[in-house]
């Protein structure tokens, strides 16, 4: 009766699989046994047979006695072992990682977005490998490099310098999420109409000077909302003033709030280029002692969950940003099984949110 099955690597696909069960025994894992590690040694050793055995189970490859086979997994079982993703992809040729890349984890937009995209491909078996560039193109170079060594099957950017990423053509799926709308395959929200809604809801409330938050430009969400911003404003007969920001951070938004007011004490609305840049400007309103919404109102952009959280709670420009990023999954999974897509560019709708920064729009009657 056959207890255990030898064999020697045949070619380079078997040799690197070898490899990488020893650098797993060497690195950290997140299923321990006491305070070591769980490891493929650990289960042949439990089985009483070889870790080339426990291998072809694993990756089902191979003859293996039934009685064999059901010791192994009973040794599985019992020291709760998960096989290392990257080693399986390399032996099956069939990867179940994704590579995410995010512009800036600071910003509660993004993890909500990186939430949507992990519940789709939980639910569809493929695990997620994740990136935060801080809007360096280098350090986003550097995370592309890292996934492909990672053997992932698809990438989704929402960074703007998707395009450099790997100096040359990343040969795997890929969808741009938010940002890069030229790329073959987008997931995106009409930003420009947000914009303009934006700017038509603080008229209709009877703002008549408005500032509007211009963030940088390379960014083209950010940009499409602010020139449909100004596309309505300077269809009405409001006075507005275009304050420009080199970073939608949270310092920069308020140190040129602070020279907004002092300058144009008389403006009585605010266009934020997001969120965090509006919650900035009802700090510093609140600091040059102006009631918002009565002297001043105030919308931002996202509605990011910590937008009805803060006083007064903010009016917004929503994105559904968990949705936008279930449907980037979905739309790569769709690349990744070579199945027919007949949306490559998927842009969602954005909806005007009423909080407390905005004045209540008067009804005739």
């Amino acid at each position: 009766m056959l207890t255990q099955i030898e064999f020697m690597p045949q070619n380079m696909i078997e040799i690197a699989v070898f490899v990488c069960y020893i650098v797993r025994d060497l690195c950290k894992g997140l299923h321990k046994r006491g305070k070591m590690m769980i490891t493929i040694k650990d289960v042949a050793q439990e089985a009483g047979v070889s870790v080339a055995t426990v291998s072809r189970v694993l990756n089902k490859k191979g003859y293996v006695h039934e009685e064999t086979l059901a010791k192994v997994q009973q040794a599985i079982n019992k020291l709760n072992y998960t096989p290392n993703e990257v080693a399986r992809s390399l032996f099956k040729r069939d990867s179940k990682l994704v590579g995410l890349l995010l512009p800036d984890i600071t910003n509660p937009f993004f993890p909500e977005l990186a939430r949507g995209v992990e519940d789709e491909l939980q639910q569809q078996g493929f695990r997620l490998l994740f990136g935060n560039s801080d809007e360096n193109p280098e350090k986003a170079k550097g995370y592309v490099d890292a996934f492909l060594q990672n053997q992932v099957a698809g990438l989704i950017s929402a960074t703007q310098t998707f395009h450099e990423l790997n100096g040359q053509s990343v040969n795997i799926p890929t969808v741009a999420l938010d940002r890069a709308h030229e790329k073959p395959y987008a997931v995106y929200t009409d930003s420009k109409e947000g914009g303009r809604m934006a700017a038509r809801e603080l008229i209709q409330r009877g703002s008549r000077k408005i500032a509007v938050l211009k963030g940088p430009s390379h960014i083209l969400p950010v940009l499409e909302r602010f020139l449909g911003a100004v596309e309505v404003l300077a269809d009405t007969e409001a006075d507005f003033h275009v304050i420009s920001l080199t970073s939608l951070s949270d310092e920069e938004a308020g140190k040129r709030t602070k020279e907004l007011f002092s300058q144009f004490p008389s403006v009585d609305g605010i266009i934020a280029s997001n969120d965090m840049t509006a919650i900035a400007v009802l700090r510093e309103a609140m600091r040059a002692g102006k009631s918002v919404p009565g002297d001043v109102q105030v919308i931002g952009f996202d509605d990011m969950p910590l937008s009805r959280l803060v006083f007064p709670a903010l009016s917004t420009i929503r994105q559904p940003a968990y949705e936008m990023g279930s449907k980037a999954a979905q739309l790569l999974l769709k690349l990744i099984r070579k199945e027919p897509v007949t949306e490559k560019h998927i842009q969602l709708p954005v909806t005007f949110i009423e909080r407390d920064t905005t004045r209540k729009v008067k009804r005739d009657g």
